[in-house]
């Protein structure tokens, strides 16, 4: 006696769990982009050096991570704000044009600087 397959999923089961595959990937795939970037934007930076002074000097290096990481969540959560409230005001692409508009100036800036040093 052979016991039968099941019935195949409704579409709307299949087409449920593809989205829900699709937002798990965009997940990732955001998160991972997020967390590359930005880990290799601060490494070295000043705000580590600064860090890693003031966990030598204070003799209390849990209490300086305590401290560092709640200031950079702290600065990272005005920025995704800040981005969302842009978002739903300007278009991507002023957006796009306006932070490559910023860059190139700090670029500038920073060539005048070492021009003129």
């Amino acid at each position: 006696m052979s016991i039968s397959s099941p019935l195949p999923p409704s579409p709307a089961t299949a087409e449920a769990k593809t989205s829900d595959t699709l937002s798990r990937a965009a997940f990732w795939r955001v998160f991972g982009s997020t967390f590359i970037t930005i880990f290799l934007a601060e490494l070295g930076d000043k705000t580590q050096v600064t860090t890693l002074l003031m966990s030598a000097q204070s003799q209390a290096p849990w209490i300086v991570f305590l401290g560092a990481g709640t200031a950079l969540v702290s600065t990272s959560l005005i920025g995704v704000l800040l981005g969302q409230w842009l978002a739903r005001r300007v278009s991507p692409a002023t957006l796009d044009t306006a932070a490559g508009t910023m860059l190139l100036g700090i670029t500038v800036c920073l060539l005048w600087d070492i021009v003129h040093l």
